[in-house]
């Protein structure tokens, strides 16, 4: 899946973990962008990410990722 930005939307990088991590975030992994589809609690502070293709990640509470997240549109 390749990630393009709607026209005139402001995208950032930032880091984020289990915490921080929001519906819409795309985060690149072995080479491929992903963006978060659903995302569902797991206990002690983990959650499980589906991406749009289907594929499930699943994030410890102190994992770091570094993500691109639309800031708004202009």
């Amino acid at each position: 899946m390749s990630f393009q930005a709607p026209a005139g939307a402001l995208v950032s990088n930032i880091e984020i973990n289990a915490a921080t991590v929001q519906r819409g975030d795309v985060i690149q992994l072995g080479g491929h962008a992903y963006r978060v589809r659903y995302l569902f609690q797991l206990p002690q502070g983990a959650k499980q990410l589906i991406f749009e293709p289907g594929e499930l990640l699943t994030i410890h509470a102190r994992t770091r990722l570094v993500a691109v997240r639309m800031l708004g549109r202009r």
